[in-house]
């Protein structure tokens, strides 16, 4: 056969119609018919202005989502499946649902015209949920603005009501002449299970940061103290022999808009069977001259000192005009040994837990413009092994788009000593004087509230521990608020406390009340309202009715104040 050559002209044209060609079919198949089903809401019988939900039909496929979410609905005709696409920052994940395995309907008797259509009439239960729907076969398309929520594989739903009070209706079915056919990206997502689909979707939400992880708190008196040329964002260091472990962090971006947070931490036990003291907590960037940073790098000595009547000195408990304390988030207590101590003492019918878990939104006390910060753990033990935890970061993106006004924080005292092993004293003052800090409020903050954390201490029978005490707070010497701070819920975190001793009357020192904390739990802050505390000079003074000490024990109180508003 003769071979048959073309000139480089007609080869270069070939080519350019092949292109042509493929290009017109891709326009073509971008372009094919589309249908618009436009739903809106009707809410106890009366038009909502709420969002409505758009449906684009095209080439047998219902679309439920705009391309430009995360998270994509489709209703695939073609192979009777409900499809999800998630589009993350490691490729798209999609999951399939079977037509027959969706909430099933019983059909019923009542009949309606919408939008000049007979409908036929259905009901689903979903959850607890009474679902009816008004549906058509004569629309010549398909669809429903609920994925899950189907009459059959081959009508349009154009009325959906939840529990008889929450309704989409369709107001209008339309042709659009020219508008692109929804992206499907079906092939190019990976499958994964529904289970896997819904954590993945949990996660693409929000932003997580991790600050510690099987991270050891504990007491090592060899520890070296880290220079403070040395430090870096990113890197963990060890403090007051092992007690306290810090991190400078960098903020997301995310946080700036606004949203919330929440810090989510783990405790376990590697060694140390008690219940201790702990404290999550950070240091922003200040003006001031002094933080508790100054402390852990050189010792106590750099913190401001007050005396209190009996002569004892308290290093760093009060905000001064050179200083600023720490910023509490989260006052936490750790079990007695949950982990470590599990199978030293086996119970029959006692499952332990592995760990003590908690998580507290901390959105009012995290700084909204800060580009950095400091992040610490504070655990007061004197064990080798001492203990272990998780923390991590939480941001929760706001649920409209309006920029969030920037939060004021300013802390006021903070008499939990994390730097206990470095010679800081107890909070021990309150049974001869009361606690006073001046502060000043700004004219450019509103929404003002003082964020209050109490626990007492004294382990013996008739200390402040087991023994209700009053707890008030002035401002100006007027009395703002008042509580007697006391739990008596401890019993019901009894199997997170292995180690915990056992009493001859059947009680474990676990379950015994406390003031404001029990162990393997968090203690909350009082919020407290000051709306009406006007811009200015103020003093704020906290008076405890703390026991006596009773031979060569003693009880303290470590409390918290934060002042938080917003700025204007």
């Amino acid at each position: 056969m003769q071979n048959i050559y073309f000139k480089p002209e007609i080869k270069r044209f070939a080519t350019l119609f092949l292109i042509l060609t493929t290009l017109l079919i891709s326009v073509q198949a971008q372009q094919k018919e589309v249908t618009k089903i436009q739903y809106k809401p009707v809410i106890n019988g009366k038009p909502s202005e709420g969002p409505g939900v758009t449906v684009l039909f095209s080439d047998n496929v219902a679309s439920l989502s705009d391309s430009k979410n995360k998270i994509r609905d489709f209703i695939d005709y073609n192979r009777n499946q409900t499809v999800t696409i998630l589009n993350t920052e490691t490729g798209l994940f999609k999951t399939l649902t079977a037509f027959n395995q969706l909430p099933q309907p019983t059909t019923g008797e009542v009949h309606d015209t919408i939008l000049g259509f007979e409908c036929e009439y259905a009901v689903i239960s979903s959850f607890s949920n009474k679902i009816e729907l008004w549906y058509t076969d004569k629309a010549g398309v398909k669809g429903s603005p609920y994925l899950n929520y189907l009459p059959d594989e081959k009508s349009l739903v154009l009325r959906v009501t939840i529990n008889g009070n929450r309704t989409l209706q369709a107001v209008s079915v339309e042709n659009v002449a020219g508008e692109t056919s929804p992206d499907y990206p079906f092939d190019a997502a990976r499958e994964v299970t529904a289970p896997e689909m819904e954590e993945l979707k949990i996660k693409s939400r929000y932003t997580s940061l991790v600050i510690f992880e099987n991270q050891t708190v504990n007491f090592d008196p060899d520890l070296p103290v880290p220079a403070e040329n040395e430090l870096k964002t990113g890197e963990i260091y060890r403090f007051s022999k092992g007690s306290v472990v810090m991190k400078k962090i960098k903020m997301p971006e995310s946080w700036k808009k606004g949203g919330q947070v929440f810090a989510r931490l783990a405790c376990w036990s590697d060694g140390d069977a008690y219940d201790r003291t702990g404290s999550v907590f950070i240091i922003p960037e200040t003006e001031k001259e002094i933080t508790m940073t100054d402390a852990l790098l050189n010792g106590t000595a750099v913190l401001p000192v007050f005396t209190d009547s009996a002569g004892q000195n308290y290093q760093g408990f009060t905000s001064t005009p050179d200083y600023e304390t720490p910023v509490e988030i989260m006052r936490f207590f750790t079990s007695f040994g949950a982990r470590y101590f599990n199978t030293r003492r086996v119970i029959n019918n006692y499952n332990w837990k592995d760990a003590a878990f908690y998580n507290q939104e901390v959105t009012p006390l995290i700084p909204s413009d800060a580009e950095e910060l400091w992040v610490g753990v504070f655990i007061g033990n004197y064990d080798k092994g001492g203990h272990k935890i998780n923390l991590q970061f939480y941001f929760y993106p706001s649920f409209d788009d309006e920029q969030a006004k920037p939060n004021w924080i300013q802390p006021l005292f903070y008499t939990v000593n994390v730097m206990e092993m470095s010679g800081q004293n107890y909070g021990r003052f309150f049974r001869t004087d009361t606690l006073k800090v001046e502060f000043t409020v700004p004219d450019s903050v509103s929404g003002l509230q003082l964020l209050y954390t109490s626990t007492g201490h004294g382990g013996w029978g008739g200390g402040d521990e087991f023994v209700p005490k009053k707890n008030q707070v002035f401002i100006d010497g007027k009395q703002v608020f008042e509580v007697v701070p006391w739990r008596t819920d401890c019993a019901t975190y009894r199997l997170g406390n292995p180690a915990s001793g056992n009493f001859a009357n059947g009680l474990s020192s676990s379950d015994l009340s406390r003031s404001n904390w029990c162990p393997g739990t968090l203690t909350p802050p009082y919020l407290i309202p000051l709306t009406g505390l006007q811009p200015g000079k103020h003093v704020i003074e906290v008076a405890i009715d703390q026991g006596a000490d009773e031979n060569g024990s003693f009880s303290h109180w470590s409390v918290s104040g934060v002042l938080a508003g917003n700025k204007k």
